[in-house]
């Protein structure tokens, strides 16, 4: 039986209500390693308090829940035109980007949901990627984000011969310059806790919190959530470079290439390599698990305002 990949691309899915609190936004800082002075992300009171601009991420699995939810449920394949059936057992998350249109609101009140479609399917000997599009909308339909990920289905096959189609993809991260030091570097160390309070934010994955599973599944024991790196990432370059302001980051993609521990140190390197939109500058970075020394976040891109050096 042959398969007509393609069809799958542009088809629409229903859409999402999602929901999120004040207590959400901080528990999500939490979950990427905000520390108790960082108190323009977990504290209500400070001036300065703002959410992170990359928590719509996590709003995929948590939707409008309030309440832990089983993983099961909220990970299941459903089926689309033109695919063979995929299984969610032998799914990796390979890349996450957001493009914050607005800034985000610290609770959201009902009538918020994420409008999805397929934007990309293609196939090579490994299994089949699809690319799905989420856009985070207010009750009145504003956007205030755009979301791309890529879901890899490890061995499965639909015609067995290579296919690529895409109608949308995000911004692409230009190669790490091999001819200077890169502008930034931030480490942080993640804790043995990580994965029990990002898992909050909505992804209750057994594999972040049960350590028989994770050695079931190769992992030699519980893996951080490959998002909460993604956050770290993003709150340390935000720190680097906009001094702390949340709403200086407009864009942030990057390619999961390898797992963390909770308790591993992350070292994020970042270039500046030009100008980006409205004033912003073009980051390529990667991060660099100093505990295994492999990397954990490639391709990485951002778009954020460097903050103003003060005048003596």
């Amino acid at each position: 039986m042959s398969y007509d990949l393609g069809k799958a691309v542009g088809y629409k899915a229903k859409d999402q209500p999602v929901s999120w609190t004040r207590k959400d936004i901080i528990t999500y800082a939490l979950g990427v390693g905000a520390k108790h002075d960082e108190l323009s992300l977990v504290y209500e009171l400070d001036k300065s308090w703002a959410p992170l601009p990359t928590y719509p991420v996590v709003l995929g699995l948590k939707g409008d829940d309030q309440d832990v939810t089983l993983f099961a449920a909220k990970s299941s394949a459903q089926p689309l035109p033109g695919l063979p059936k995929l299984n969610p057992n032998r799914v990796v998350h390979a890349t996450q980007s957001i493009e914050i249109l607005k800034d985000l609101p610290v609770a959201s009140g009902s009538g918020w949901k994420l409008s999805r479609r397929v934007v990309g399917v293609h196939e090579n000997k490994s299994g089949i990627i699809i690319d799905n599009e989420a856009i985070l909308l207010d009750p009145h339909g504003v956007p205030y984000a755009k979301l791309y990920s890529s879901a890899f289905y490890l061995g499965s096959k639909a015609n067995g011969d290579k296919f690529s189609k895409a109608i949308a993809a995000p911004p692409q991260a230009k190669p790490v310059p091999k001819d200077r030091k890169p502008d930034w570097v931030v480490r942080d160390k993640t804790t043995p806790e990580q994965a029990l309070i990002y898992r909050l934010s909505g992804d209750y994955n057994p594999l972040h919190i049960d350590p028989e599973l994770g050695k079931v599944m190769g992992f030699g024991g519980v893996i951080l959530h490959g998002l909460s790196s993604y956050g770290f990432a993003a709150r340390g370059l935000i720190q680097a470079i906009a001094n702390g302001n949340s709403r200086a980051l407009t864009v942030f993609g990057a390619r999961f290439t390898s797992p963390v521990m909770p308790g591993d140190e992350l070292e994020t390197s970042a270039w500046e390599v030009g100008p980006g939109p409205n004033g912003t500058s073009e980051i390529t970075f990667i991060t660099k698990n100093l505990t295994s020394g492999k990397v954990a976040l490639g391709n990485g891109v951002a778009f954020i305002k460097k903050a103003e050096k003060s005048k003596l």
